[in-house]
């Protein structure tokens, strides 16, 4: 797929090799283009690019994925410097930031492409993912929410999605956004120790 030089929004690379010290993340949470969007607006972040992963087609476009038989997830890669926004930070982004009781869908926008993920680069990311997710379902439990259907996996690969799609509510400033979170708070300090 090719891939824009730059950032929309922040004209920093979208495509690596990155900088040594930036770490990645990567997160589904609904269609990626309101995902994006919350992610290129936090201080600390890099850039992010919008694709797909965690499915058995290599390079699906978006007609494919949206057939739901490549299993793929609509995810947002996060690139950001660990110094200025921790990961713990944007996984409190991720939980706060859509309904992760939902199953294979977000608000109105239904499918596997839909379905909430957290895509973790190396050991300590699983720690804070898993303990993050224990955390919040207590937060949700006591709002009367059901239990949480987001996965955890080990970073699969990562497909760009079209040129179009990268940075598209920039683009795009009326578009589509149906990304909204439950009200629940993500508890402060949720993955101490």
């Amino acid at each position: 797929m090719p891939v824009p030089a730059a950032h929309f929004v922040n004209g920093k690379p979208v495509k690596g090799p990155f900088p040594a010290h930036l770490r990645q993340a990567m997160f589904g949470m609904g269609c990626f283009w309101g995902v994006e969007r919350k992610f290129w607006q936090v201080e600390g972040v890099f850039t992010t690019a919008v694709g797909y992963a965690a499915g058995i087609t290599p390079n699906p476009g978006y007609q494919e994925v949206c057939t739901g038989k490549t299993g793929h997830n609509e995810v947002v890669l996060v690139v950001f410097d660990p110094a200025v926004v921790t990961y713990e930070a944007l996984l409190r982004l991720f939980w706060e930031g859509h309904d992760p009781t939902q199953g294979m869908r977000q608000g109105n926008d239904r499918g596997t492409q839909y379905r909430s993920g957290i895509y973790v680069f190396d050991p300590e990311q699983a720690r804070q993912a898993a303990a993050s997710k224990v955390v919040f379902q207590q937060a949700l439990d006591k709002a009367g929410f059901g239990a949480i259907t987001t996965e955890i996996l080990p970073a699969p690969v990562f497909y760009y999605a079209e040129e179009y799609h990268q940075q598209y509510l920039a683009k795009n400033p009326g578009g589509y956004c149906g990304l909204g979170g439950t009200g629940v708070g993500c508890p402060v300090g949720i993955v101490a120790g």
